[in-house]
């Protein structure tokens, strides 16, 4: 397969850089919004369709295995389709699926309706990023992944808010509804002001003179292994992962793992693949993979525990804890400018990396020894100091990714980036919930190691409490079983907030590993007039 490139100077479209930027970033924005919007509306859906939590959640992870499968092949499909008319096609059918998930009159329509939407959101991303590297020169490529950056990074921080703001004011299915006056707006600019470069045309024509191959087992491989992996992730807590006595998560990660093994061999072997891992090859790409997938572990991790932890022991509804944490997003804004601007003044992008990976484990290590008698502002100012060192390592990762990467392979690198950006947003989701629960359990085991009447603080508080409720009840054996009933929930309150904890501690610990990682990347500058790939 022929990997759509992508060309680093500016495509012959004579259309302005910056209203390009304007009319992609849009629905890159909708299409990422969509994977963390729902979150908080799912118990809305599962009640208004009739079904169960557990049910609801195939709302999410139907999207998540769509979006992964089409991800990967959105180089083929630009290249035999044209990337116009592959990006208004994609956005099309997302805005079409997204008005039939707020129709949806049943569970099964509604995840019917959300793989279709998807399938067509998984390419909007990588398109997306194919243009504004496009639009503008080498040397402002930084600016060109902080206007992507703006899109990528502030949706997952703006769903859950907007999701509960919807879904508390209107109802669960305006959640879906709202990409519908926005999905119109973005089809007609686009539409209207996006051309293929040269290179690109150059390129369909050429593939329309071969005869036509498509890897049918490539994508047959796909298909299983991100299926397999969606599902493992969604559901292996609930279903309690390698010890599922109906052995449905160890089946799937053997069909996982076998798969992927498969999978790779094939298309290395595959003179047309369907995915192209080739671009691995190149150190400073792999690097940022691992990278970019760490980062969005530990920032979906973030925005799924603190969340958790504000409405199950500070009493706060959905929206009280989205106000919480949209501020982060106002400074992430602020930052993403500056960042552009030293990338532009041709700054080693791996220095930024590096920052900004200190100031993600930091923010997580002060969540770490938060209490629980801290107020909001306490919350929000580590949460920014999160979002910020996101904002930091985006940019600098997206250009130093993509500098050494030979041209004809920069289709396939930027759909594999961008599956392991979301792939890491799923798999810090899985891992906050599971990590959550089980040490949730460890801190309740040992600090009921403690609790017997023969504790002279168990004692004290036990007969304080007890003459507390005795004055209420009148009840001496009401009283002293309220007065036990105090401290197990005592107890409860504060195993689950070391759990919590536990968490961001070690999402700090995950970023502090990453830095070194940075120092066996080559330099990472964006020069004007510099050679790209090796060219």
């Amino acid at each position: 397969m022929t990997d759509v490139a992508l060309s680093p100077s500016r495509p012959s479209a004579t259309a302005n850089p910056w209203l390009v930027a304007a009319v992609v970033v849009v629905p890159t924005f909708m299409e990422v919004l969509d994977t963390t919007i729902a979150v908080v509306a799912l118990r809305y859906i599962a009640g208004g369709l009739s079904a169960t939590v557990d049910d609801g959640e195939w709302v999410l992870t139907s999207y998540l295995a769509a979006n992964a499968i089409i991800l990967p092949i959105t180089g083929w499909l630009s290249a035999h389709l044209g990337r116009r008319n592959y990006f208004l096609m994609s956005i099309a059918v997302f805005t079409i699926s997204s008005a039939l998930c707020g129709m949806a009159g049943s569970l099964g329509q509604l995840i019917l309706f959300r793989i279709i939407q998807g399938l067509a959101g998984g390419g909007l991303q990588p398109s997306s990023q194919a243009v504004l590297l496009d639009a503008f020169p080498r040397e402002k490529q930084g600016v060109a992944m902080t206007l992507f950056g703006l899109a990528a990074l502030l949706a997952p921080v703006v769903g859950p808010t907007l999701g509960g703001w919807l879904t508390d004011q209107y109802q669960w299915r305006w959640v879906f509804l709202i990409n519908v006056p926005v999905g119109l707006l973005a089809f007609a600019g686009c539409y209207a002001l996006l051309r293929d470069p040269d290179y690109l045309t150059e390129e369909r024509a050429e593939l329309k003179k071969r005869p036509f191959h498509f890897d049918s087992i490539g994508l047959s491989l796909l298909v299983i292994v991100m299926v397999c992996w969606e599902v493992m992730l969604s559901k292996g807590q609930e279903w309690d992962w390698l010890s599922d006595p109906f052995w449905r998560v160890q089946t799937l990660a053997t069909l996982f793992g076998v798969g992927l093994v498969f999978l790779i061999f094939w298309e290395l072997r595959s003179s047309n693949p369907v995915v192209n891992f080739r671009p691995l090859r190149e150190r400073n790409f792999s690097a940022c993979c691992i990278i970019i997938f760490c980062a969005y572990a530990v920032l979906y991790s973030a925005s799924t525990s603190l969340p958790g932890l504000l409405q199950s022991l500070f009493g706060y509804n959905a929206l009280a804890a989205g106000l919480v944490m949209s501020p982060a997003g106002f400074f992430a804004v602020l930052a993403m400018p500056v960042v552009s601007r030293l990338l532009g003044r041709q700054m080693d992008a791996r220095w930024l990396i590096g920052a900004g990976l200190l100031f993600i484990a930091a923010s997580n290590y002060w969540m770490s020894q938060m209490n629980l008698d801290i107020s909001p502002d306490q919350v929000i100012w580590p949460r920014a100091g999160l979002v910020v060192g996101l904002a930091i390592v985006f940019a600098p990762v997206n250009v130093a990714a993509y500098l050494y990467t030979p041209p004809l392979l920069r289709g396939a690198a930027v759909g594999l980036l961008s599956l392991l950006r979301n792939e890491g947003g799923s798999v810090g989701t899985s891992m906050a919930q599971t990590l959550q629960e089980r040490r949730d359990q460890f801190h309740t085991l040992r600090l009921g190691e403690s609790i017997d009447p023969f504790n002279p603080a168990v004692h004290s508080f036990l007969e304080q409490a007890q003459a507390r409720f005795l004055q209420q009840t009148g009840d001496p054996a009401a009283a002293q079983q309220l007065a036990w009933q105090a401290l197990e929930n005592l107890r409860a309150q504060q195993s689950s907030a070391l759990a919590y904890f536990d968490v961001f501690w070690l999402l700090a610990a995950v970023m502090l590993v990453l830095v070194p990682l940075v120092l066996l990347m080559k330099r990472s500058v964006a020069e004007k007039g510099a050679p790209i790939g090796g060219e």
